[in-house]
């Protein structure tokens, strides 16, 4: 528990900020025309942006922005690939092959490309990012439910439980679903820091959330044209985007360490 930690902090001050930060009265849309561009300073912690605004106020609405489009990008895709991908397992034959084949027409596709072009149909919006960035993030969780499922499928308890008379959604969600839950929750804890990325570099291209919203990839955006004279427009958000990646990443080392059975027994 303590090589985590420091990532457990920094992610429960990212959920605390994203979760509490409608109740500070936060003003990050509030215009201060005399501090344009202003470095951090006791008004600000963080300084002002080129419109006056708060930079602190607009990373805390940042956070919150990143942290709904990651859980909600992971509850759907890893919901909806995980079931996808047991059922192609256990039921096999043509739904196989056809679920198979659909993972490789997807992969084939570079997948932020196939966001970025998804999120252009269907226009800007974090609901829109959403269901973009779901709809390309599926297929991990489905290649690894399958390829998890295919080699339990066979086990004597679920072989069992088909002599006993069992439905298919119950041997699934009862016999095989606890068996393949460690690899799924690493895969799952790798996806946030991606998805994080991902939101961040939609909304860099203007794809994302719109203002006068804040975005962590807006602010970045909206700070590189003024970066020899501003430079923290740039590094406030830039810092505060990599450590939240870092940390989830750190976590998913730890937890990928600690659901490994080998590594455990040793």
């Amino acid at each position: 528990m303590r090589g985590a930690r420091l990532p457990l902090g920094i992610l429960l001050a990212w959920g605390m900020l994203a979760l509490l930060g409608p109740w500070w009265g936060l003003e990050p849309n509030a215009i201060h025309l005399e501090r344009i561009l202003m470095p951090p300073c006791p008004e600000a912690w963080l300084g002002f942006d080129d419109l006056g605004r708060p930079l602190w106020d607009r990373l805390v609405v940042g956070a919150r922005t990143s942290f709904l489009v990651a859980f909600g990008v992971v509850s759907v895709a890893g919901f909806c690939g995980t079931l996808l991908g047991m059922l192609s397992a256990y039921l096999g034959g043509w739904w196989d092959h056809g679920v198979a084949r659909l993972m490789d027409i997807f992969l084939a596709f570079p997948g932020i490309l196939l966001a970025i072009a998804l999120a252009g149909i269907l226009g800007p919006g974090i609901e829109n990012v959403v269901f973009a960035l779901a709809a390309v993030g599926w297929v991990g969780y489905a290649r690894l439910a399958r390829a998890q499922v295919l080699s339990l499928r066979r086990r004597e308890h679920v072989q069992a439980a088909i002599a006993l008379g069992a439905g298919t959604m119950r041997i699934v969600g009862r016999h095989l679903l606890p068996l393949i839950l460690a690899p799924l929750i690493v895969e799952a804890t790798f996806g946030v820091a991606g998805v994080v990325i991902a939101e961040a570099g939609l909304s860099f291209l203007g794809l994302g959330v719109q203002p006068p919203a804040a975005s962590w990839g807006s602010m970045i955006r909206d700070g590189t044209r003024y970066l020899l004279v501003a430079p923290h427009m740039v590094l406030v958000p830039g810092i505060a985007l990599m450590l939240v990646v870092l940390a989830v990443n750190l976590l998913g080392d730890w937890l990928r360490d600690r659901l490994d059975v080998r590594q455990s027994g040793r």
